[in-house]
């Protein structure tokens, strides 16, 4: 839609609305350009209306905490929208049920499940991303993913329809579902098991303990580039780049993690190019060297 008319269109909306709005300090790489249309969701009933003035004609990225992100250096002809606080909400409905906004961060979580002595959370103190993203690719780490604790998940389509899910009723695999793209995640319901918090809390600083050792952490990464190919070989991602890709290669400032093969890092002004080059030349290099086709585990927004 000619930006023009988007604007009359989508001038109730007033400040939530910015055009060509700059996206590098929305995603833990810091690469990016703009968004055609960047829209700060206060609440569901604002969402509901702008996806119904939208009316199906732009495409739509949802942003969470641009924690697996890699974004266009260019202008991303659509829409990118961001939830408020107001889906920043978690609940703990009976003993052992807890229900999230899906802008709630998955640490976040975590703790709510750790201060309620419920265990089965452990692992997304170890996830740096949102409720929303979880679901939509279904992360996990240490054995553990989202479908094993999910219960059902509350969303709105890109007509503004409002719909519940069960957890039954969704086809998951290892970093994906069948869940539609045009889906925007609301909140989502998880069950946990009744615990000693002394037991939940020593499991989750082993779990974090595990992580600080193995990952990057604190700088301008984006976590797992490549999905581990589950089907195709018994090694793991990092080994297949270890045996492949000479790991002091870069492209201007995309480097690989020395800590972790599978973490890719801007190590200062890396563009969009630069990350995309080298995320191709390793999965080539992979391919090349062992036949296994690597599948990226991060989004790529261009």
């Amino acid at each position: 839609m000619e930006i023009n008319k988007l604007k009359n269109l989508l001038e109730e909306f007033g400040e939530n609305v910015r055009f060509e709005h700059d996206l590098k300090k929305k995603n833990w790489f810091n690469i990016g350009g703009k968004a055609k249309v960047f829209y700060k969701a206060d609440n569901l009933k604002d969402l509901v209306n702008f996806l119904k003035k939208l009316n199906n004609e732009e495409k739509i990225f949802i942003l969470g905490a641009g924690s697996n992100t890699l974004m266009t250096d260019g202008l991303f002809d659509g829409v990118v929208i961001k939830l408020s606080k107001n889906f920043n909400n978690i609940s703990l409905l009976g003993n052992d049920i807890i229900i999230a906004g899906s802008a709630v961060l998955d640490r976040s979580l975590s703790d709510f499940a750790l201060n309620n002595n419920l265990s089965g959370f452990e692992f997304l103190s170890c996830i740096p991303g949102t409720i929303g993203g979880g679901i939509r690719m279904n992360a996990g780490c240490f054995g553990k993913e989202f479908k094993d604790i999910l219960l059902s998940i509350q969303a709105i389509d890109k007509g503004g329809n409002v719909i519940t899910i069960p957890s039954k009723n969704i086809k998951f695999e290892y970093r994906n579902n069948d869940l539609s793209e045009d889906l925007v995640f609301l909140s989502a319901s998880f069950k946990g098991v009744k615990n000693d918090s002394d037991k939940i809390s020593k499991e989750m600083n082993k779990l974090k303990a595990e992580k600080e050792k193995n990952q990057p952490t604190k700088i301008k990464t984006s976590g797992s580039t490549f999905k581990n190919p589950v089907m195709q070989t018994e090694k793991k991602v990092w080994e297949l780049i270890k045996d492949s890709v000479p790991l002091d290669k870069s492209f201007g400032d995309a480097v690989i993690s020395s800590k972790h093969c599978n973490f890719f890092v801007n190590r200062g002004q890396a563009t969009f190019k630069d990350m995309k080059k080298l995320i191709d030349f390793v999965a080539k290099k992979v391919l090349e060297n062992t036949g296994v086709r690597l599948e990226k585990e991060i989004k790529i927004l261009e």
